[in-house]
């Protein structure tokens, strides 16, 4: 069951799901407004609240699912539930708009579609080349969601993905719906007034993000440059403070070797999406065989 609502999300993904009825922020913008007309606008202003209210959505859901305890609905909850988590079509549009521009050889263009993409998916390394931007984006979407609901199912998908949006700046601010995310913006800033100590926001995708950077790195080390991947993997494996996207580009190139020259082209970037996409690929087979093992259900 969980593979094959995996495999049904990813195919759906790629050749359906284009509306914003199906990417995660929206969904997340509608949390916060309900949860500042709600009492639990005070637990998310609460220090541990916070955590609570972030894990609330994924507990109920899956909770729903299981005293209903329907196998269809089930498999139709898992599949819709992890589509709105991996819908990314408004990246993947600005990926291809990056690639006509490097294709009609417009390097300003480029340069500023790609500063929009970190700018709004909250990138926090500014000196990583294109090809290294586009992989940890990949990660976040793809590898880290599909990770989390292999392991938790829909309630890991939900709680990821709603730590990952509030996370990102095009969730509380969206050009095309300027209004919208004005007022989305205000909602959450209302809950943040009170809060005090530490953001439960980043320290749970921090974590979250913390195993899942590792493991994928691993698969870069065996889908690409073996040694060099395998020594840079290692200098972070037990790191507890660097920062995930530091961790994960630096495995990614080390796997995938660029000359200096290359950074920053069409080159670098088609190596590093291909090296994901390998990556994908090399997780899904052994979730296949993990599966028909017994392993996964």
């Amino acid at each position: 069951m969980t593979l094959i609502s995996m495999l049904l999300a990813l195919i759906i993904e790629r050749l359906a799901v284009r509306s914003d009825a199906w990417q995660a922020h929206r969904y997340v913008r509608a949390y916060l407004t309900f949860s500042l007309k709600t009492p639990l606008a005070g637990l998310a202003r609460h220090q541990l609240g916070q955590y609570l209210w972030l894990l609330l959505p994924g507990t109920i859901v899956a909770l729903l699912l299981g005293l209903i305890d329907n196998r269809l609905l089930s498999l139709i909850v898992n599949t819709l539930v992890l589509l709105v988590g991996i819908g990314c079509w408004h990246y993947r549009q600005l990926y291809k708009q990056y690639l006509n521009a490097q294709e009609r050889g417009d390097g300003e263009a480029a340069y500023l579609v790609m500063q929009q993409i970190r700018t709004e998916s909250g990138s926090s390394i500014e000196q990583n080349s294109y090809g290294q931007t586009l992989i940890w984006l990949n990660f976040r979407y793809y590898a880290a969601t599909v990770f989390w609901f292999l392991l938790l199912g829909v309630f890991g998908v939900i709680t990821y993905v709603l730590v990952r949006q509030l996370q990102e700046p095009r969730t509380l601010v969206d050009n095309t719906a300027a209004a919208d995310s004005e007022q989305t913006a205000a909602d959450y800033s209302k809950l943040q007034t009170d809060t005090d100590g530490p953001d439960a926001v980043y320290y749970m995708t921090f974590w979250a993000q913390w195993f899942p950077t590792r493991l994928f790195g691993l698969g870069f080390a065996l889908v690409g440059y073996f040694s060099r991947a395998s020594n840079a993997l290692l200098a972070y494996f037990m790191d507890f403070t660097t920062d995930n996207e530091q961790v994960l580009t630096e495995v990614a190139l080390a796997a995938e070797p660029q000359e200096e020259e290359q950074l920053n082209t069409l080159d670098e970037s088609s190596a590093m999406v291909q090296l994901g996409k390998r990556n994908m690929l090399f997780f899904l087979a052994l979730a296949a065989i993990l599966t028909l093992s017994g392993w996964l259900y």
